[in-house]
């Protein structure tokens, strides 16, 4: 309880209380933040009116001729308004073309936002919540585990190594998603390595000390509980882990998996990365005091990516019959996005400043334990995995990976970041493929 208590103080939660009933979820994380991106974006709306109808408005060139369009659209309305004298307007008191208009754009936005924030509602109130048993743990140190999905049916291990910033159960999503399961139900034994919270220890772990430290002492096991050598999958930031892992100890991989594993940082748009890089410049202070990058800190970065993505989701979730198969799994997929762990200091400056401002990767400059992460020097068969429709790594980014890796095979299944292990076409895109490779691996 006392150990509670004390993340609840560091967190800003509240202790459940059991008397009060469910407690609603706090996401979309930051709220705050995403109600205001939404809100200011359906609003301008309105104030664009004008400015719309002067063809004062800077218009993108590729958007220029559809603008131009409906400007004509709206003055052949005002014309066929116009046709009524201005007397009878007034002895009518019917609003003029213009307010019509106006009037229109404004019941618009209260649709919108009114669908958007029941949207909200609903997911906060929802009923679902993740009620699957963590199978064995099998080996621990400081706040992380291995899962073991296999041990009650054997098969071949294979080391599965996640992001640091979000947590492991993305592989394990619920019933219905679960590529843990399903490859456990396929003849393998998945080893999960959840990371765990940040505690007062890793709090002062840089990349290396994740990497050269827990990360190949949890390798070591999976080789000695396999009595050989093991594949190691990574995915998204835990590819960039377990490439680095490759490198370092060839003869304890029977191959290397990369997972929407991103390494040229400025492949597609290095001035977005670089803003990304200066997002951590006033959370000095933080990192220094607490040692770690608070979660909503880290959550209003990813919205960056897409800062409407909260209103076209919650929108389209409002539409949603709440007991829905469509609706339980946003919910579960919602759940999880909003159950970040904070990003201890000494990684949160790598991968900032490092990785998005510096391109270290592709310059060869990221250092673990002393040494440059060269995939050049990774000698174990590889398999990349890049789905064609992420937004969040973009596909020319992981491209470089495993381009620079000798011998490695590249997929490109139609899936997005998330997607590709959790939607209608990750087994057939992805879940399949993975196995076959995982098979045929020595």
């Amino acid at each position: 309880m006392s150990e509670r208590l004390a993340d609840d103080r560091q967190t800003g939660e509240a202790p459940p209380n059991p008397a009060a009933g469910p407690m609603k979820r706090q996401g979309p994380r930051p709220l705050a933040l995403h109600l205001t991106a939404a809100l200011a974006s359906l609003l301008s709306s309105s104030a664009a009116l004008p400015h719309l109808r002067s063809g004062s408005l800077p218009w993108n060139p590729a958007l220029r001729s559809r603008a131009a369009a409906l400007r004509e659209d709206m003055a052949r309305a005002d014309r066929m308004q116009g046709t009524r004298t201005q007397e009878s307007r007034a002895q009518e008191r019917a609003p003029g073309p213009g307010d019509r208009l106006a009037r229109e754009v404004d019941r618009e936005i209260r649709r919108r936002i009114d669908a958007v924030l029941t949207g909200v509602e609903r997911y906060r109130s929802h009923p679902y919540r993740r009620d699957l048993p963590d199978p064995p743990v099998v080996w621990t140190e400081g706040g992380s585990r291995l899962l073991d999905y296999g041990r009650k049916r054997g098969g071949r291990p294979v080391l599965f190594v996640p992001s640091l910033v979000n947590r492991a159960y993305i592989l394990d999503l619920s019933r219905d998603k679960s590529l843990m399961r399903w490859l456990a139900g396929h003849g393998f034994r998945p080893l999960l390595l959840d990371w765990g919270r940040p505690g007062p220890l890793e709090r002062r772990f840089t990349l290396t000390d994740y990497i050269a430290g827990r990360l190949e002492r949890a390798l070591d096991f999976a080789v000695e509980m396999a009595g050989a050598p093991v594949p190691v999958v990574g995915y998204c930031m835990g590819g960039l882990l377990a490439a680095a892992l490759a490198q370092r100890r060839p003869r304890s991989l029977a191959g290397l998996g990369l997972m929407a594993t991103p390494w040229d940082f400025h492949a597609e748009d290095a001035a977005t990365a670089r803003r990304v890089a200066t997002f951590i410049q006033p959370w000095g202070p933080v990192l220094d005091r607490w040692g770690e990058l608070p979660t909503d800190a880290l959550q209003a970065l990813f919205a960056q990516l897409d800062p409407l993505l909260a209103l076209k989701k919650f929108s389209g979730f409002a539409r949603m019959a709440p007991g829905s198969r469509a609706a339980t799994a946003f919910v579960a997929l919602e759940d999880w996005l909003n159950d970040g762990v904070p990003l201890v200091a000494g990684v949160a400056r790598d991968a900032l400043a490092g990785w998005y401002g510096r391109n270290d990767t592709m310059a060869g400059a990221w250092m673990v334990a002393g040494l440059p992460v060269d995939p050049g020097a990774i000698r174990v068969p590889t398999l990349a995995l890049i789905p064609e429709r992420d937004r969040i790594v973009p596909p020319a980014s992981a491209l470089a990976l495993p381009t620079a890796i000798p011998g490695a095979r590249i997929l490109r299944p139609p899936l997005g970041h998330i997607g590709m292990v959790v939607s209608a076409g990750a087994e057939t895109g992805v879940w399949n493929p993975l196995a076959e490779w995982l098979a045929a691996t020595g």
